[in-house]
Formats: structure tokens, sequence, C-alpha cells
């Protein structure tokens, strides 16, 4: 199989889209298929390498999002996104969190007549409110359902982002989850040494995640100050001064990755995570396979990955008295805390991103089936 994945962000940025698409990158070429990325530029052209491990990597000149330098819009055409189609010639398109570039991927896609998947994974019109801008919230929702619907198949991560698409009249949805590696991700990683000296004998409160608005970081105030533990932010983003003035006691320690992440993550003793924006949350899902008890909101991903009172804890969306009172269960209780993180880890470790990659591949050839038979009728309209 010949496949193009284009991403609306891509290396060196690294968020949750650029995670999941190297890992459908590592999972192709196991399986022996070929992979062609296209995604944005980061710097003067030929600044970025033209291929990733022997994968060609084709750049659009981008611009950096206002408030979000490390955030690039992709400029050009559908027109250019075909030629590119064309050029590479691929059994099936996979759209990596569709918007701007992903669209022109889409509706390139469809005058080519290929098989295109969109992977659903950023709540863009969700996000409008929190960028002071809520009454963009239903035209956006009509850009996504306009471009879902070119798409042969859809795939969201959660059970949330299933319903909620169909809500919105998206036709085609099917649930494709993230998988974890819980190997790096493991609570052998536990750094003692670090821990005293962060906390200074302190139960570990941590949030890993985008400082930023659509995360809820404001939230995190109301268990800066239990007793007995210190808070431990990992991150960066647009309110990252503005948290720190906020927080003085914090513990701030910029964006971590690699083996870094994965000791810090281990050496929590709650993972918090207050967004509820989520259409997955990987982070969670990273906490659980490091032992690590979850506290987040129960909207959206999170409620497909926290057992509540097994694995974490799921408090009421915007109960930030419910949210304090659930942590201090955890970091106030040791057996509790011990009996939550092993039930945590044993509830995600199964889920490899080798078995994911095989169950994506198995929606790669479905779509090229559906697409084979011929365009389906467009779908009805819904408010």
């Amino acid at each position: 199989m010949r496949v193009a994945l284009v991403a609306e962000q891509f290396l060196p940025h690294m968020n949750g889209v650029t995670h999941s698409v190297l890992r459908v990158l590592e999972h192709l070429r196991a399986r022996g298929h070929d992979a062609e990325v296209i995604a944005p530029s980061y710097g003067p052209a030929g600044s970025a390498p033209a291929d990733l491990d022997g994968v060609p990597v084709h750049r659009l000149p981008a611009l950096p999002l206002t408030g979000y330098p490390d955030v690039r819009v992709a400029g050009g055409t559908v027109a250019r996104v075909r030629r590119l189609l064309e050029r590479i010639g691929p059994d099936v398109v996979h759209a990596a969190s569709p918007f701007v570039l992903g669209r022109r991927a889409v509706v390139a896609a469809d005058q080519l007549g290929l098989p295109c998947v969109a992977v659903y994974q950023t709540d863009v019109p969700g996000y409008a409110a929190k960028y002071g801008a809520p009454f963009l919230e239903q035209l956006l929702w009509s850009r996504v359902r306009s471009m879902h619907e070119l798409a042969t198949l859809t795939l969201a991560p959660s059970t949330a982002s299933v319903r909620q698409l169909a809500e919105h009249g998206v036709p085609d949805v099917r649930l494709w989850r993230r998988g974890v590696d819980a190997v790096r991700f493991a609570p052998a990683h536990r750094d003692e040494r670090w821990r005293r000296e962060v906390g200074g004998g302190r139960r570990l409160v941590g949030y890993v995640g985008r400082i930023a608005p659509e995360k809820q970081v404001e939230d995190l105030a109301a268990v800066a100050d239990l007793p007995g533990t210190r808070l431990v932010v990992v991150g960066s983003g647009p309110e990252e001064e503005a948290l720190r003035r906020r927080l003085p006691g914090a513990h701030f320690t910029g964006f971590l990755g690699g083996a870094q992440l994965a000791r810090v993550m281990a050496s929590l003793d709650v993972f918090v995570h207050p967004g509820e924006f989520e259409t997955f949350c990987q982070t969670v899902q990273e906490a659980m396979a490091s032992g690590v008890p979850v506290v987040a909101t129960g909207r959206g991903g999170p409620v497909d990955l926290v057992d509540s009172s097994r694995t974490g804890w799921l408090y009421p969306p915007g109960d930030l008295g419910a949210l304090r009172d659930r942590v201090a269960d955890l970091t106030g209780d040791e057996a509790k805390r011990a009996a939550f993180g092993a039930a945590a880890r044993a509830a995600v470790r199964g889920r490899t991103w080798e078995a994911l990659g095989d169950e994506l591949l198995g929606h790669y050839r479905d779509a090229a089936a559906l697409r084979a038979t011929g365009p389906r009728p467009a779908p009805p309209r819904t408010a």
C-alpha cells in the first residue's frame, strides 16, 4: 500500500497530531508499506529535511498562527495539493486532524477519486469560546461537516467524539483510538531523587500538556495549595507566563519529551487534566501507563480512559471543588493511590501502537473498497 499522510502540523513542532503521524509512519514502514508526508514548512525554503528516515516530506509555505508561533498554517491551493498527490500516486490519503491544509487534501483526493481517511483529532469549534469567539462555533462546525462529508471515512478517537460528529451531521464515522508505549511510559522510570528535589517529601500533583486557554490550565489553581503537595506543570504555550504568575509555588519544567517526559510522568503521584475539549487526551493514557492515577473532567476523551473509582476520578465539568476533593482523596490515601495506579497501568498496557496501526490499515482497506463502489449520495443537512 502507498499512503499519502497530510499533516496539519508536523516536525519540528511536537503535539498530539505530530506524535500520532510519527507512530503511523513507523507502523507503515514496519508492515512494508510506503508513505510520503505533506506538511507545513517551519522556516525558509530548504531549511527542513526533505525526508524523515527515508520517508519523503513535502513542505508547503506556511505562516505562524497568531499567539502560537510554533503552530503553522500552510498556504497553497487545492490545485497545488492535487498536483502533489498526483505525483505521489497514493492508494489512500490520510488527512491528520484536517482543517486548513488537510481540508485542501480532502477536496483534492475527492477530485482525483482517491479514497481518503480523515482523522478527527482537534475540537476546533469548541476552542472558539475559549479564544473569545463563541459566535464562530456553528460556522466552524459547518466547515468541519462539509470537509468530512467529502472524506471516504472519518476516524474519531473516543466515543464522545464519534457521538459529537454524528450529532453535527458527519457521515461514516468510526472509532479509532490511540496507542501508548507502555515500555517508555512505565512505573519503573520513577525517579526518587528528582521527587525529593522538586517535592521535598510532598506528594506531586502534575499536569502535562499545552499551557493554553483550551486546556483550562487556570483550573489548576484549585489544587495548587493542597496541604502536603506540590503542583508540577510540564509544557509550554501562550498562557505559560500568566500561569507562572498565578501559581508561584508550582514547579514548571517547560516542554519535555522522550525519556525526560517519561521519567517525570512516572514520578508523579496524581495526574490532573482539567480540559473539557479533549477528543482523546493522550497524556492521560501515558500517565496511566506510568502507573499514575488520573483526575480528569468528565467530558470528552477522558470519559473513555478513566474508570472512575478504579483507575482515577472523573469530576463534573466546571466543578473545581470536586476537582480539589478528588485530588485530595488520592494524595491523602497511599493504599488507594497505589491500587488506582496499578489498575490504571493494567487498563492501558495492551493498547499498543502496533495493534492500533493494524486497525488503521483495516480502515484504509475499507476506504479503498468503499471508494471503488463509487460516490455516495450526500447526507441530509442537520442543524
